[in-house]
């Protein structure tokens, strides 16, 4: 498949244009290569994902993290990137969240979506342990329950006034840290980075399915959850 065809493929779901300025979104390695037949997902460019994809004869790299700088061995394999255009496209990186969650958008603001869903503190952590080993979460009102729920994939502390503006009794998000913690008026859910974006890269795979072979890089959350015993 021609490369500028799945690129054009992608970015019709989430247009470059919805990215940050800041955000490095869209080529981060072009190569002379113009056809490609197997393509690794991930959602972080790294070292050993570059071995991954060389050993499995990967002609593409398609990541959801950029790469702000980028070493000289990198510059051999294609690499390509939809980092805060995916988050904010209708069915991104939010969304696909919310949607393995089994949950549905009620409403969005930028990159916060909102879920209406009735349920107790207690019950909405087990549900979000499900699928975060390092789920951690803040409730310095002492809530019993919840009706609506605001969601930010990956590092999200920064919308928190925004989703407690809008009516949001909870935040779903990662990356919390200690002073935004305390300060919080409403229930925060910190699922980590990862485990909060990981679900994206099905969009890359659903948009290539049966062009080019996908398969996802082995990769997984930094933080270790540790198991102590007597």
């Amino acid at each position: 498949m021609d490369k500028n065809q799945i690129i054009k493929q992608i970015e019709n779901f989430a247009p470059l244009h919805l990215a940050e300025e800041w955000d490095c979104s869209g080529w981060i390695v072009e190569t002379d290569r113009r056809d490609v037949s197997k393509v690794m997902l991930c959602l972080t460019v790294t070292d050993d994902i570059i071995k991954q994809a060389k050993s499995q004869k990967c002609d593409m790299i398609i990541s959801h993290h950029p790469l702000f700088f980028v070493p000289f061995n990198y510059k051999d394999i294609d690499i390509y990137c939809a980092h805060t255009n995916l988050d904010r496209a209708k069915g991104g990186t939010t969304d696909t969240l919310i949607a393995n969650l089994g949950l549905e958008v009620s409403s969005e603001d930028d990159f916060v979506r909102y879920v209406d869903f009735e349920t107790s503190v207690n019950d909405f952590a087990k549900k979000l342990s499900a699928i975060s080993k390092n789920l951690r979460y803040v409730n310095n009102k002492n809530v019993q329950n919840i009706k609506k729920i605001a969601f930010c994939a990956g590092s999200g502390s920064e919308f928190i006034s925004v989703a407690r503006d809008n009516g949001a009794d909870a935040y779903v998000t990662g990356d919390l840290k200690f002073h935004t913690a305390l300060d919080s008026e409403i229930v925060l859910f910190d699922l980590g980075h990862f485990e909060s974006e990981i679900f994206v890269l099905r969009v890359f795979e659903e948009l290539l399915r049966g062009q080019v072979e996908v398969i996802y890089a082995k990769e997984s959350s930094p933080f270790k959850t540790i198991s102590c015993t007597k």
